[in-house]
């Protein structure tokens, strides 16, 4: 297959994706969620790449009832809850579309600051079971993330957490508490600071 026919298939199946998504934004969707950089092609808007999100979650959504009443498109392997309760900036629309990933925001907030990125299988939770009877759970508490941070891979951020901008989280850490000064690498189980970053030096 020639690089000139795999271009112009792609181009057919972005058409495509964007016509269906329009159907779909009618029936699931919020056009404010809909109008970051995902949204706005090269081409013209019926070729930005957001639309093949559209078009795969609204088939889902459609065909096995997944993430109801979510407002925005959500990645086949991404579990929200409590979405109400979850507040972001719409050009950072792709940390709903990773693998593995979970936000639960059931009786509290979940706040991404513009910027962050967010790596497949991490979890976000703003309340969780009583570890005294599974069966309770404990009073939500919110949780923070400031501006570029960046949550590494399988890191898990519990209830009432709030994270300064600039804040890396190290693949697989499990932040317990704050670290609201930010400009820092954390990470271990529990997390803990490992390094400061210079804005300037970026060191």
């Amino acid at each position: 297959m020639t690089r000139k026919s795999i271009m112009l298939r792609e181009i057919i199946k972005r058409i495509w994706c964007y016509f269906w998504g329009q159907i779909f934004v009618l029936c699931y969707y919020k056009k404010k969620y809909l109008t970051g950089e995902w949204f706005r092609g090269k081409y013209g808007c019926f070729l930005a790449p957001g639309w093949k999100w559209v078009y795969h979650d609204g088939w889902d959504r459609l065909l096995k009832g997944s993430n109801p009443g979510v407002p925005w498109p959500v990645g086949r392997n991404v579990k929200v809850i409590g979405w109400e309760n979850i507040e972001f900036c719409p050009e950072d629309l792709r940390n709903f579309q990773g693998l593995g990933v979970y936000y639960q925001a059931m009786d509290s907030h979940i706040t991404i600051g513009r910027g962050t990125w967010i790596a497949a299988g991490v979890g976000i939770i703003a309340s969780n079971h009583d570890v005294t009877d599974p069966e309770l759970r404990k009073a939500g508490k919110s949780v923070y993330i400031g501006e570029k941070c960046w949550i590494g891979m399988n890191a898990v951020i519990l209830p009432g957490v709030t994270l300064g901008a600039h804040t890396t989280v190290g693949a697989g850490a499990v932040v317990t508490k704050s670290f609201p000064e930010g400009n820092c690498v954390i990470a271990g189980n529990p997390a803990k600071i490992i390094r400061y970053i210079n804005e300037k030096n970026n060191v």
